[in-house]
């Protein structure tokens, strides 16, 4: 074989090696790719607008429109799909132990009083 060739096949064996690589990392599985990071805009079962950022090593949710924009109801902490924290009903400022699931385009909100009486909403990432 000569040089040339030799440098060919190298060079074809090294696409290869990428290529495959390329089609490893694509094929990851569904559920890793499919919780949605939970920072952004997010609308409310009320149809009001809430922003969730990072604040402090957890996330604070933030109320951006209607009667209580700029209020704060709730700070989470967790990563990917489960978040656990407080959320703060602004109607009547109380506080109850909550839990957030992330899925793709849509969060479920969970509030609770002693775990037993709970209460949940459906929210939409804007």
């Amino acid at each position: 074989m000569t040089a040339k060739a030799r440098m060919g096949l190298a060079a074809f064996g090294s696409a290869l090696l990428i290529t495959t690589g390329l089609i490893a990392t694509s094929l990851t599985p569904a559920d890793a790719r499919a919780a949605e990071p939970i920072v952004g805009n997010w609308k409310t079962a009320s149809g009001e607008t809430a922003a969730i950022a990072p604040c402090g090593g957890n996330f604070c949710i933030t109320l951006k429109t209607g009667k209580h924009a700029g209020k704060k109801i709730g700070t989470l902490t967790g990563s990917g799909a489960a978040y656990t924290g407080e959320i703060t009903d602004p109607a009547n400022d109380k506080t109850y132990s909550g839990s957030a699931a992330v899925g793709p385009g849509s969060m479920k909100l969970q509030g609770c009083v002693m775990k037993v009486l709970c209460r949940s909403q459906s929210w939409t990432k804007l």
